[in-house]
């Protein structure tokens, strides 16, 4: 095991790197994707309401693995099938769009819940004042809404960050893809994966931390 702290341990660190780069530039992305259709979904139009909850449905319906084939193999093919023949997606790209669709999906429906958490009194109140229906969500709703949300987006990290292993099943050099690398040069297996694990395992552990002592904060404040 130290023989491949020593050799190994740089690349070790740099795909751990990759791996929460790639985590949190797909929640960034989720974030704006779960917005849209969270408030699709809450709206009083019946065509958004549709448009939102056939993604969420669809996009949860099919597993990240099968997403992330389907957009490395099946849209460059599709694209230079209509004559864009230079068209392709690296790794990184294809696994950010994979990741942030699957993630989107679920943030949809933390932002959804969130919203119709919150009283409906407030959305009256707020219209009441003068304030159109969109002012009201923006400064009245929503910033009530987010409270409740922050434990579920960080539990939501986690789960993003883990799900970054099957991406190395298209070749992006995550943490698990690394390991395999390591494990075929070295051929110790069980040591591999045990500091493969334990990387994992602190960073999560670190997460879910951060997630019980903001859940405490919310609880306090209210």
């Amino acid at each position: 095991m130290i023989y491949i702290i020593q050799v190994y341990g740089t690349m070790l660190l740099a795909a751990l790197g990759k791996t929460l780069l790639m985590t949190l530039a797909a929640l960034v992305a989720a974030m704006v994707i779960g917005m849209i259709f969270g408030l699709m979904n809450v709206g009083h139009v019946r065509v958004l309401n549709l448009i939102g909850t056939v993604y969420v449905d669809a996009v949860r319906g099919v597993p990240l693995i099968v997403l992330a084939y389907f957009i490395y193999f099946g849209v460059p093919a599709g694209i230079q099938g209509i004559g864009f023949s230079g068209f392709r997606l690296t790794a990184f790209q294809a696994g950010m769009i994979a990741l942030s669709m699957n993630c989107g999906a679920y943030m949809a429906e933390i932002i959804r819940a969130g919203i119709e958490s919150v009283d409906r009194g407030q959305m009256e109140a707020g219209r009441s004042l003068g304030l159109s229906y969109g002012s009201t969500m923006a400064f009245i709703v929503v910033p009530q809404a987010v409270r409740t949300m922050i434990p579920s987006i960080i539990n939501q990290f986690i789960i993003t960050l883990k799900d970054t292993s099957i991406l190395s099943v298209i070749g992006f050099a995550e943490l698990t893809n690394v390991g395999k690398t390591i494990m075929g040069n070295t051929f110790r297996n069980l040591q591999t994966w045990a500091i493969i694990g334990v990387m994992y395992l602190i960073v999560i552990v670190a997460l879910s931390r951060v997630a019980k002592l903001l859940e405490r904060r919310v609880n306090r404040g209210r």
